[in-house]
């Protein structure tokens, strides 16, 4: 039986666990904490997600655990004017097949860690930081921060944005700084006034800003995601952030969204990274998946997303031929997933460089073009990223 090694066990490289697994192959996740569990909060699924999850045998799992929301809802944040929204109910889920839902991470996570522990093939080991790998025109090495040592046919380096199998694959350095830095918050519903219990993604657009709230947890709680332009250069994660800070990194947020923002306790704060795509994710027998392969930004809303879909794709490849020739399997898989990957990477991008953040008279446009495209329209331009159930952009 055909063995493979995974660096990470996020999101991604439990996802890839699952996929490979149920192609046969024997599966050693190494963890770098001691314990497998998925830190931060909200989390948005794409129809492409589920169709993903559910090819993993976990979509019934998340759904329910997830709160399938009525429309994603953009707002100019100063004026509070509805500037448009894209429906996901009916015609929506009838054209892409799947539902568009928020969840907790932790939602998502948990249904993948169950099945990997449910599988007799599958070795979860924590407290195993990946450094780098060891390979010689046959099986990889995982090398650890102790000098351990995990050989497999297969290494899949999916040990996220700043993962040490792709410095040594690529060599690229530090992740790119995007200067924005977003500030987070999860609150009781109860808390908030039921006329703002909204089932919706909504985003309230400012200049250099944006605000977006959702629930998660079942409608338990909700969402607090608040942006800023504001030139960070300096990357960081997960740090607490003064309520008196976040409030006033936002002066000009209109009233209803400004309530909204004003119930957020026990904020903390993040720099945003993102890379640049790359036409090169293998090295021989090594891989890369995930955020260690295309990190994007939020805005997209489809970081995890891809990730699941990298793991459903890589399983595909490595099961029946694949197993005989892992390193050309590899390669046809970073060549079926990078274009669609590299696009979502750029498309977050400028989301948030001509969508989010406009000012002034470029604001004004932004508001009279998205209003002017109309249900089918706002489908159109996400069929190529919600609609997809082959994972390398063709439908």
């Amino acid at each position: 039986m055909t063995e493979t090694v995974i660096a990470g066990g996020g999101i991604g490289g439990l996802a890839a666990a699952v996929a490979v697994a149920a192609a046969g192959h024997r599966v050693t996740v190494l963890e770098r904490r001691e314990e497998f569990a998925e830190l931060g909060a909200g989390i948005q699924l794409g129809p492409n997600a589920f169709h993903a999850l559910d090819r993993l045998g976990v979509g019934d799992a998340v759904r329910d655990r997830a709160v399938f929301i009525d429309e994603l809802r953009f707002m100019d944040g100063t004026t509070g004017e509805r500037v448009t929204a894209m429906p996901l109910t009916g015609a929506y889920r009838e054209r892409f097949g799947n539902p568009y839902a928020v969840v907790h991470r932790g939602d998502l996570y948990q249904p993948l860690l169950d099945a990997c522990r449910a599988h007799e093939g599958i070795r979860l080991l924590g407290g195993h930081r990946v450094v780098g790998y060891a390979q010689d025109g046959g099986p990889a090495t995982a090398v650890t921060d102790d000098g351990g040592r995990f050989t497999g046919d297969v290494l899949i380096g999916a040990d996220g944005i700043r993962s040490a199998v792709r410095e040594q694959l690529l060599g690229d350095g530090e992740p790119r700084v995007s200067g924005h830095t977003i500030y987070r918050s999860v609150i009781p519903m109860d808390r908030v006034p039921p006329e703002l219990r909204w089932n919706t993604v909504t985003l309230w657009a400012g200049p250099k800003w944006h605000f977006v709230h959702y629930p998660i947890g079942g409608g338990a709680f909700l969402n607090l995601a608040a942006t800023r332009d504001d030139g960070a250069a300096e990357a960081v994660a997960g740090v607490p952030a003064e309520r008196a800070h976040v409030l006033g990194e936002f002066p000009d947020l209109g009233a209803t969204a400004r309530a909204l923002l004003e119930l957020g306790e026990e904020w903390r704060r993040w720099v945003l990274c993102d890379r640049d795509p790359v036409d090169t994710w293998t090295d021989g027998r090594v891989a890369l998946l995930g955020d260690a392969a295309h990190p994007m930004l939020q805005y997209a809303a489809q970081g995890a997303c891809t990730a699941l879909e990298d793991a459903v794709v890589l399983g595909g490849l490595l099961g029946g031929a694949g197993a005989a020739d892992p390193a050309g399997a590899l390669l046809r898989y970073a060549a079926l997933r990078r274009g669609r990957t590299a696009r979502a990477q750029l498309v977050a991008r400028e989301m948030g460089r001509q969508l989010y953040h406009p000012a002034g008279d470029a604001a004004k446009a932004r508001n009279e073009r998205l209003a002017g495209y109309g249900t089918e329209g706002l489908y159109d331009a996400v069929a190529w990223l919600h609609g997809s159930r082959t994972f390398t952009g063709a439908g």
